[in-house]
């Protein structure tokens, strides 16, 4: 049996724990089997993970592949798993060195070419793993600049799985073509995003699912108005910028006069 073991971090809310990743080769029935109560955006990272090794110039061994993400009792979700997943299977199969990447945190979701997507909230996943004590991240190009806002930890960027599998076999960097540009948004779009939230957003918000649906309903019944008075209030401030749970009695819900509810303790 070959072993091969990697990290990766799983936020709940706005703080994260680190995931070890391992992936073992054995004899049995083809495919890839993930264990380690993952959700369906994750399980579904067997096809991507596939894909973009074949699209990187590698090969897919043909044996039975089990990958585990430890704690096994705690659920995960997300696809920014994808990258730990190939690196662990690809050290596996010893197509790179099996232990390149068990000192690492690997965070990163995969396209089908093989190219790392950003990802969101890298910067708590960053924190979590430097709080574990590892100092060495592997993080999508477009979000080197916010993981390097962490202290003592090495950010390592990364565009592609094949330039980052290049990196660990200490081989020369691939010629990559930049990614292009995508396209420009309607007339008008670009000034409703602005409106709407220059700073905040409630899609940064992990977790939190009942306030942010009480604040859906109540910018839904209030209008545009009722909504910017919601939307600056002090419950929703606490839950973007802090994190705090807010108590669902606390939210605003019936209209613009009902703005200025008692802030939870």
């Amino acid at each position: 049996m070959t072993l091969a073991r990697t990290r990766s971090v799983s936020l709940v809310g706005v703080d994260g724990f680190v995931v070890d990743v391992e992936a073992a080769i054995t004899s049995g029935v083809p495919g890839l089997h993930l264990v380690g109560l993952p959700d369906t955006a994750l399980s579904e990272a067997r096809d991507r993970v596939r894909a973009a090794i074949f699209n990187s110039g590698e090969d897919w061994p043909n044996r039975h592949v089990t990958v585990s993400l430890f704690p096994a009792s705690m659920p995960k979700k997300g696809a920014t798993f994808d990258l730990a997943i190939a690196i662990a299977l690809l050290g596996a199969a010893e197509v790179i060195p099996p232990r390149s990447g068990a000192e690492m945190v690997l965070i990163g979701e995969l396209g089908l070419d093989g190219r790392i997507r950003p990802a969101q909230g890298v910067l708590p996943a960053v924190l979590a793993a430097a709080n574990r004590g590892y100092r060495t991240v592997v993080v999508p190009r477009a979000n080197a600049e916010e993981a390097e806002l962490v202290p003592d930890t090495k950010v390592v960027p990364a565009n592609t799985l094949r330039g980052l599998l290049c990196l660990l076999r200490d081989e020369p960097p691939p010629f990559e073509e930049d990614e292009e540009a995508p396209p420009a948004p309607p007339k008008g779009f670009g000034l409703r995003q602005q409106d709407i939230s220059p700073d905040l957003d409630l899609a940064d918000v992990r977790g939190q699912a009942e306030a942010r649906r009480a604040l859906e309903i109540s910018a839904a019944g209030t209008g545009r108005r009722g909504y910017q008075n919601v939307r600056n209030s002090s419950p929703l401030a606490d839950l973007c910028r802090v994190g705090r749970p807010v108590a669902l009695s606390t939210l605003p819900l019936g209209g613009v006069a009902d703005t200025h509810a008692k802030e939870p303790c």
